[in-house]
């Protein structure tokens, strides 16, 4: 029986799904696979881009864990594609290889004002208040008045860490560098910012619910938003979550509000215009009111408004960066690919080399869409057994050599085991479930012990 070396750079959902698919797949060849990721623990935006606050959510990593223990997969944390390990590296020991590295920088938005101190974008707070491990320790928490712009998960993610009051993050795997920033923080009022109405948000039900259970926060809406067109009524009564939305919109909108020492504000048909600033740092938000052109979209209408904000998130999604020797669409920040072959620049195939996850078909979607897009794409990987590269050192012991050579201090399973373990005593002495190690080094260290 033939042997296919896959290496899989990147280890989150989109990863672990393609290797878990692989290894099930009715195949003529056995297989061998190898999963490198540049930080030191697994399980990518699950670990690094989800609140702490959603343990629900985080429930994902036990059904990613399953199949990194099943044995039939090797790890390798703390592996930087590019420079650890390049492409020729890669060509030199396996067959093919799948690239799943997700999208981890905020997209721009091309408003005046943007680059004013206290503007930030949205991935950099997540990964700061979810304990990564390549950004600073501390974040300038000074502002009163907050500004999110968006209306994704992710929005809502930010605005709610910004609103809610630290001690009721305790119970959660909330770093204590971040606990104690939070704690000093100023803040009282925390705006977010939709382009559209509010039938045509792209956060789930369930995240908006979440909001509303906020303690000591209250919930601000508009009426003036509320005046729905022909075309939200009918969204309401197709679609069951934007039932369950409008619901939940109707039920604030009853509330009685005044008394908390926090206000978390949506605002609806506020297309962005510019962050103004005052000696270089914001001072305030402006924003033209839109109202719905009939056919799902929003128009202006030549009103604008300013709120006064000491801070600016945007959080309008995420945007996939570019691997050295692999085409990359700068447009998109996807990595050009039909169905998961990777395309040249003039739109053929590849030979060996895959996409899946986001950096395939860009930031959207949820966990099912990670799992359709592996299948395909290894649908198209054992159809194409027949172009995979070959390799002269397919031994699996030379990878390992070829890492120590470099003097790469590697992480491994068991490695992973050892910080899992680690992290989960820090909690339990605290009478938490976990506390994350948040510096790389220490990472390492624990799982090379």
């Amino acid at each position: 029986m033939s042997k296919l070396r896959l290496a899989i750079v990147g280890a989150g959902p989109a990863g672990i799904y393609a290797a878990d698919i692989l290894l099930k797949h009715e195949r003529s060849f056995d297989v061998s696979i190898d999963l490198f990721d540049r930080l030191p623990a697994p399980y990518g935006l699950v670990r690094y881009g989800v609140a702490p606050d959603h343990p629900r959510i985080k429930g994902i990593i036990n059904a990613l864990r399953e199949v990194l223990d099943s044995g039939d997969i090797r790890v390798f944390g703390n592996v930087n594609y590019g420079t650890d390990i390049t492409l020729d590296d890669l060509k030199r020991h396996y067959n093919a290889v799948i690239f799943a590295t997700g999208a981890i920088k905020d997209a721009d938005l091309t408003i005046p004002g943007m680059d004013l101190t206290g503007s930030y974008g949205a991935a950099d707070f997540v990964s700061w208040y979810d304990g990564h491990p390549d950004v600073p320790r501390e974040w300038p928490l000074e502002a009163q008045s907050v500004a999110v712009i968006g209306n994704g998960n992710v929005a809502l993610d930010v605005a709610r860490i910004l609103a809610k009051h630290p001690q009721d993050l305790l119970p959660t795997e909330i770093p204590d560098n971040v606990h104690a920033g939070l704690e000093a923080s100023p803040v009282t009022d925390v705006h977010v910012f939709g382009r559209r109405g509010p039938m045509q948000v792209k956060f789930t039900p369930l995240e908006l619910r979440e909001l509303g259970e906020l303690n000591d926060v209250d919930m601000i809406v508009y009426d003036e938003d509320f005046d729905y067109d022909d075309a939200s009524r009918s969204a309401i009564q197709s679609n069951k979550q934007l039932f369950v939305i409008d619901k939940v919109f109707s039920q604030w909108r009853a509330r009685e509000t005044g008394q908390a020492s926090r206000r978390l504000h949506l605002h609806f048909y506020a297309k962005p215009v510019e962050v103004l600033g005052s000696n270089g740092h914001v001072s305030a938000f402006r924003y033209e009111r839109t109202r719905p052109d009939g056919a799902g979209g929003v128009v202006g209408t030549g009103e604008f408004r300013e709120v006064p904000v000491q801070a600016v998130y945007r959080a309008i999604g995420y945007f996939g960066s570019p691997l050295d020797g692999i085409p990359y669409d700068e447009r998109h920040g996807v990595i050009p690919n039909h169905e998961g072959r990777v395309l040249d620049d003039d739109n053929g195939v590849v030979s060996g080399v895959y996409a899946t996850g986001w950096i395939k078909r860009g930031p959207v979607g949820l966990i099912g869409h990670t799992k359709s897009d592996a299948m395909e794409t290894i649908k198209h990987l054992v159809k194409d057994s027949g172009s995979w590269w070959q390799p002269a050192e397919p031994d699996e012991q030379a990878i390992l050599d070829l890492l120590r050579s470099r003097n790469v201090l590697f992480t491994d399973l068991d490695g992973w085991h050892r910080l899992d373990e680690h992290e989960r005593e820090l909690g339990t002495a605290r009478g938490r479930e976990r506390i994350k190690v948040v510096p790389r080094d220490e990472m390492v260290r624990i799982s090379r012990d």
